[in-house]
């Protein structure tokens, strides 16, 4: 064979960026599972692969489009695969990759790019998730934040009691010349809540919504495309559907940029539940940032304390997620007595509203920081604008 028709392993890589692992949406070079490639003298390519797993179900296919596109190569006489596997810094960094991608694949929202997305999760229903979006948004606020609130769980909408606000949502023509929804903003300390709910769309709070999948979806949707959101927003925090349903899927498709946190309550079977939201969200290439433990423990007026539904779910839940263990929320009257007042305990004092405060400034500090403008380019590039057009 003259050498003048062999490729060379730079042509051979190229090849393999077309090669891509349809569950995380990217070819194989790009996500560094290609390793390595060599091609001998009589036209024998072998290539090395990593997959995430060795068990990985994809790799029949991974192989065979690696071995039918290199064999379409003029020179090449055969193709072996060499399987490896990832370590962990490289899932970690393959994950990532997969994760920026879907993020610019996916669609516009009228969320701004300088925000953060926080979505609050939980495998099933009754363990408080509504009640730590509620609080942590308002404690978030009294940090000084701006926050939006997407109340997603449109068949069990709350936030709107949970918050004491009330009316319906209006539709205000917005500069492009649509018509976009205004949220409902509550002050508290020196920040805010703009806040959409189907509950500010229902006649009541008792009204049930006989929406299936699609028209769920909609609603959702609408949420993210069509509501005039502020400039100044610092964080958005949504309030997702209980469980891996269609709602929650699709949410982590439109917003893969989100950071999500897991609700748990101690029990070990709420805590194996909540295992499969982390599978759906990792699945979905939307990063989990902690797990959030609620109704902990009970602390009688003696000061003792009680388990009264088991102990360690919250901590199980973290080490097998390999995330922090943000806050474990005590059971306390004030924290539903809040809710069903529109008064969240974290307005006022005592174990719990500590507790979210705590959670609050560990978001803030350290796990979901909000975006520092005070650098950025476009900031700087609209000041120039605006003093040119001053001059």
């Amino acid at each position: 064979m003259s050498s003048m028709t062999s490729p060379t392993v730079d042509d051979i890589f190229e090849v393999l960026g077309s090669v891509m692992d349809p569950e995380l949406g990217s070819d194989i070079v790009t996500l560094g599972m290609a390793k390595a490639a060599a091609i001998d003298a009589d036209g024998a390519v072998e290539v090395t692969i990593a997959l995430t797993t060795a068990g990985c179900p994809l790799r029949a296919h991974i192989q065979s489009e690696t071995k039918g596109r290199i064999s379409d190569m003029d020179g090449v006489s055969s193709v072996s695969i060499q399987w490896t596997e990832l370590n962990d810094a490289e899932k970690a960094e393959t994950m990532s990759i997969a994760r920026l991608k879907a993020a610019e694949r996916a669609g516009e929202t009228a969320i701004p790019a300088s925000t953060k997305v926080i979505a609050i999760a939980s495998g099933k229903g009754g363990v408080g998730k509504s009640s730590v979006t509620a609080n942590l948004a308002v404690a978030l606020a009294m940090k000084g934040m701006n926050v939006g609130v997407i109340d997603a769980d449109i068949w069990g909408f709350s936030l709107p009691r949970m918050l004491g606000l009330t009316g319906r949502l209006n539709a205000d023509a917005a500069e492009s010349g649509t018509a976009k929804i205004t949220p409902n903003t509550l002050s508290v300390g020196s920040g805010r809540l703009d806040v959409v709910s189907m509950g500010f769309l229902v006649e009541d709070e008792e009204s049930a919504l006989l929406w299936r999948g699609l028209m769920l979806n909609r609603a959702v949707q609408h949420f993210l495309e069509d509501v005039d959101w502020a400039s100044d927003l610092d964080y958005v925090v949504i309030d997702m559907p209980p469980g891996t349903g269609d709602v929650a899927m699709g949410l982590a498709r439109m917003l893969p940029r989100a950071e999500m946190f897991i609700v748990t309550t101690p029990a070990k079977g709420a805590q194996k539940v909540a295992a499969r939201a982390v599978s759906m969200a990792r699945k979905s290439h939307v990063r989990v940032v902690g797990v959030i433990e609620n109704m902990t423990s009970f602390t009688a007026p003696d000061g003792s304390e009680h388990a009264l539904f088991g102990s360690g779910g919250g901590a199980d839940l973290a080490d097998m997620a390999g995330v922090p263990l943000v806050g474990q929320i005590p059971i306390e009257p004030a924290v539903s007595a809040g809710g069903d007042e529109g008064a969240p305990v974290a307005l006022g004092d005592g174990p719990g509203a500590s507790e979210f405060h705590a959670m609050a400034t560990k978001i803030v500090d350290d796990l979901v920081p909000p975006v520092s403008m005070a650098s950025c380019t476009a900031r700087m590039l609209a000041a120039v604008e605006a003093a040119l057009d001053e001059a």
